[in-house]
């Protein structure tokens, strides 16, 4: 069964998206790097039993329009944020990032705290993660090479998110601090041959190390997951999902 997706238009475009549930503080999902809302469908009944729940596919993927600017941490923020308020999501809301959604909602908390009650890093990026491009091998750098000449060369392309990281990085460098709101960070452990074991050593120190952001954190493993639990034991990732949201609900 698919997810239903419904149409908004923004200053910048119009975007697809899907609210589901009914209650409060709703969850917003935010995709990793060029994901879509799909990447959601085994969690997403379950999180709308109890609340209000958004997705969305940022510019560029499925069908919402093409990005016609770059798409920085900031930019994505400004966009997300107008989004939830022509649907009528009020805040505070609990952010939960995959990936390099996870650098996003790192800095929506940093820059707007008084939005934000509560975030779940779902084996999200850090911006350490930055630095494991020296551990990848030769024939790895030269593709990446490549296939960022190639979306250059490409009118939207070059607009593409994962092609400013690093200034979303740089931008959660020089934010206000994290604020101290519940904090759940989700790592898979499950070994993998694509990926070298200091890589995945070193991520797994740089998730642990998201614990740190808050005096409110707890750390959920997947040991039986690589990087995306939400499929392979979404089980895990409710219930840290629903542990977070009931520290940060509203009294009935």
């Amino acid at each position: 069964m698919g997810i239903e997706r419904q149409i908004v238009n923004t200053s910048k475009g119009r975007l697809q998206y899907n609210i589901i549930g009914n209650g409060k503080p709703a969850i917003v999902l935010i995709n990793g790097g060029s994901g879509p809302i799909e990447g959601w469908m085994r969690i997403l009944p379950q999180l709308a039993n109890w609340s209000s729940v958004f997705c969305y596919n940022r510019f560029g993927v499925a069908g919402s329009d093409k990005p016609q600017e770059p798409q920085d941490g900031r930019t994505i923020i400004e966009t997300l944020r107008e989004v939830l308020k022509i649907t009528g999501l009020e805040p505070p809301y609990l952010l939960v990032g995959h990936s390099l959604g996870g650098l996003y909602a790192n800095l929506y908390a940093r820059r707007y705290p008084n939005e934000i009650a509560g975030v779940v890093f779902l084996e999200s990026s850090h911006p350490k993660d930055m630095g494991l491009e020296e551990y990848q091998g030769k024939v790895i750098k030269r593709i990446n090479k490549m296939l960022s000449v190639f979306d250059s060369l490409s009118p939207y392309k070059k607009f593409n998110e994962v092609n400013f990281v690093k200034e979303t990085v740089q931008q959660i460098l020089t934010s206000k601090a994290f604020p101290d709101i519940p904090v759940c960070v989700i790592s898979g452990e499950k070994n993998s041959k694509m990926m070298p074991e200091i890589v995945r050593t070193k991520r797994l120190e740089h998730q642990l190390e998201l614990l740190t952001l808050s005096s409110n954190s707890k750390h959920f493993p997947a040991k039986n997951s690589g990087h995306f639990p939400q499929f392979s034991e979404p089980q895990i990732v409710i219930n840290a999902i629903r542990e977070c949201w009931e520290q940060m609900k509203e009294p009935l």
